[in-house]
């Protein structure tokens, strides 16, 4: 029997990008990702195939760039004063956390700098990216009504899908570069 909307799903997951075969991301040997289906809680590509399944099903899933972290957009590059970043060890490829126009938290990630400006991305690391899932279906249930309300998983949070905003990048925060790719989250 199919996976139906709001149940618990539990899955081990490989990643890679399907151009260049790189992993991206992987859960193998690490505790399952849990989401709740019908909550927006994974990339929809991968939820989509996913609810086709049953428990103990693996499969390979493709997910387009569109149903995953979008295509890649040249406009959200953008140029700050270094001044912005001011206390911040700077490096190349660095993933830095800010305060959109919206409030919002907005993950960046640095391309470039110089002495006087800095140029961040505000694209999602993966956008752009067709990617390839090594799936397998570890369990399947339904899920509990204070779940369902709160997106809370057996007493843990995994709520809030990943994927950059716009905005300016106030009061910069340097992170370490966390993969969200097959959960949809950052960690």
């Amino acid at each position: 029997m199919a996976i139906k909307e709001n149940e618990v799903v539990s899955i081990e997951y490989r990643v890679v990008d399907a151009q260049t075969n790189e992993e991206v991301d992987s859960n193998i040997g690490q505790p399952a990702l849990e989401f709740i289906t019908g909550k927006g809680m994974i990339i929809s590509g991968l939820e989509n195939k996913l609810i086709e399944l049953n428990k103990s099903d693996k499969a390979d899933i493709v997910v387009s760039p569109e149903e995953a972290y979008g295509e890649y957009n040249q406009e959200a590059i953008q140029t700050l004063p270094k001044e912005q970043f001011a206390g911040v060890e700077l490096a190349e490829g660095m993933v830095l956390y800010g305060t959109g126009e919206d409030g919002q938290t907005v993950q960046v990630i640095v391309k470039s700098f110089t002495d006087n400006d800095v140029t961040i991305d505000y694209n999602h690391p993966l956008a752009g990216k067709t990617l390839m899932f090594t799936v397998e279906v570890l369990d399947v249930r339904a899920a509990t009504e204070e779940e369902i309300a709160t997106g809370v998983i057996g007493g843990h949070a995994h709520g809030g899908s990943c994927g950059c905003g716009t905005g300016s990048c106030d009061e910069p925060e340097v992170v370490e570069n966390t993969s969200c790719c097959g959960g949809g989250h950052c960690s």
